[in-house]
């Protein structure tokens, strides 16, 4: 079994806060009365944590015989070739060397990814390409193994290393 929340990154909840300081303070300075500045602030507020939480709702599960990406789900029996991905090679998956075909659960602070091949031939979603943060756990979860196939990993020694 193997389950991963893409929840958005502390620095995002930092630079929201410092927005809604922002709005705050734009508010408080206006001619308006304070319990209306708050209140504004409160909504703005409430937009900014919904949005980030809704955004990082998205979760991968890998359980039994059903893979599930976000609201995606498939059959194991569909998946065929796993290959986990440095960042270099997810950006080019996701971008030069796409298929518009595929489907993708991409996020920008998960820069490495998976790509799941699909066989199912009712289906014409070539790949998957699912952001993660543990591109090899997922992989492994998934039945990748370092033997079956290689990692792509030109960046393996960056700060931002595949597994």
């Amino acid at each position: 079994m193997y389950v991963e929340r893409l929840g958005v990154p502390l620095r995002w909840w930092v630079q929201g806060t410092m927005l809604l300081a922002c709005f705050w303070l734009a508010f408080i300075v206006t001619p308006m009365p304070e319990a209306v500045s708050w209140a504004l602030t409160g909504v703005i507020g409430c937009l900014i944590a919904g949005g980030y939480l809704w955004y990082g709702a998205a979760t991968i599960r890998v359980d039994g015989s059903v893979f599930t990406a976000g609201r995606a789900h498939i059959d194991r029996s569909h998946i065929g070739e796993v290959l986990p991905l440095d960042t270099e090679a997810a950006h080019r998956l996701a971008g030069r060397d796409a298929d518009a075909r595929a489907h993708l659960l991409l996020r920008p602070y998960c820069r490495r990814a998976v790509r799941v091949e699909i066989t199912d031939p009712r289906d014409p979603t070539p790949y998957w390409l699912i952001s993660t943060r543990h591109p090899r756990k997922l992989a492994a979860a998934l039945g990748w193994t370092a033997d079956s196939a290689p990692a792509v990993e030109a960046d393996a020694g960056a700060d931002d290393p595949v597994g």
